[in-house]
């Protein structure tokens, strides 16, 4: 493993990354990889045991050592999902259905890219040895290789519907992570999330936006579109964390991540079910999505639905379970034939291929 003194150094092992996942930088252009800092909402911790006190500017003023580890660990872990979710991408450059989808791919591409330099340059100028050492085992796994820390960052993103359906979707998740990372107590990661937060509103509306056009242009079938999002959306709700979780309580007790609409004057209804909170805001506003996609589908044409929290999960309560899509137990057997009706299979994939090769599949 590379070791490293400097950020300057982890900016050589950022360059080598890019060339180790084939991406031509050149595309990028002038873009400049750099870190943004804003000033916090507020000066104070917001919430938990410590609210009312300054934000903490450097690791030493954090009261105890397992509280900077787990704040490490939370920096850590969305790092992760930053430089992964470029590794998914990467292959689409070359299949770009319009010149407009590519130049919104390497928008969406470059600014992950720099979401991961930027908790990478917190790690590294905040976090000593260990941070360091953590910065540049981010560069280290694959997405592709399935070393990513989370599950949905290691799924394979095949194709330009697929990457629709990903960045309404899980992108909407990072959303609320980084609104959730914007109150905390820790300043410095306070302070990135308001440029990282205007970056992520492009990345929704890529995806969005995207579904419109590939509903409007009415070449893919909404079945086939139903199953990309039964295939994306239960990892996002998994990407909120387990139920009833002792570590989102320990976050948010220790300041170090809010909710998602966090208000100092109120109180978590139950604070053991941070996660859930945040979830079903999650499914409500992703719920918005799919209805207003549905008033796009012609009239005699199925629609789009949300599918159901307890549906294909692989964290929390219902993870191993057997529910539908509409959130109905089925046994063993109807339960993988039902994942066969509902998740993308190679019907599916015959039906794009074909779509594609026929061209004007998402309006311009």
């Amino acid at each position: 493993m590379a070791k490293i003194s400097t950020f300057d150094d982890w900016t050589d092992l950022f360059k080598k990354w890019q060339q180790d996942i084939g991406v031509d930088t050149t595309l990028f252009k002038d873009y400049p990889f750099e870190a943004f800092y804003d000033e916090p909402a507020a000066a104070e911790v917001e919430f938990g045991e410590f609210a009312g006190r300054r934000k903490w500017e450097s690791l030493l003023e954090i009261p105890n050592q397992e509280m900077r580890d787990s704040l490490m660990h939370l920096i850590v872990y969305q790092g992760d999902t930053e430089f992964a979710s470029s590794e998914q991408q990467r292959r689409l450059i070359d299949t770009p259905p319009s010149p407009h989808d590519l130049k919104c791919l390497l928008r969406v591409m470059r600014e992950e890219m720099r979401h991961g330099w930027q908790m990478c340059h917190i790690l590294v100028n905040h976090f000593g040895s260990s941070g360091k050492l953590e910065a540049a085992k981010l560069l280290e796994r694959r997405a592709y290789k399935g070393q990513r820390l989370l599950g949905a960052f290691n799924q394979p993103v095949n194709h330009w519907l697929d990457f629709f359906a990903y960045t309404a979707f899980i992108d909407r998740d990072g959303k609320f992570q980084l609104t959730m990372l914007h109150h905390s107590g820790f300043k410095p990661l306070a302070a990135s999330m308001g440029p990282m937060l205007k970056e992520e509103s492009f990345h929704l509306f890529t995806g969005q936006s995207g579904l419109q056009r590939v509903i409007r242009a009415g070449k893919v079938p909404t079945a086939t579109i139903q199953r990309y999002l039964n295939k994306w959306i239960p990892t996002a709700y998994d990407l909120f964390g387990k139920d009833h979780s002792s570590s989102a309580l320990r976050f948010y007790r220790w300041g170090f991540k809010g909710r998602f609409d966090e208000n100092p004057s109120t109180q978590p209804k139950d604070p053991e079910r941070l996660n859930e909170e945040a979830r079903t805001h999650y499914a409500n506003e992703a719920g918005e999505i799919i209805n207003g996609l549905n008033q796009m589908i012609p009239e005699g044409q199925p629609k789009l639905y949300l599918p159901d929290v307890k549906f294909n999960r692989q964290i929390g309560d219902y993870a191993g379970k057997n529910y539908s899509a509409q959130g109905q137990p089925l046994g063993v057997d109807d339960y993988l034939l039902h994942l066969n009706d509902v998740l993308p299979g190679a019907a599916d994939v015959q039906t794009l291929e074909a779509v594609f090769k026929e061209g004007n599949w998402v309006a311009q």
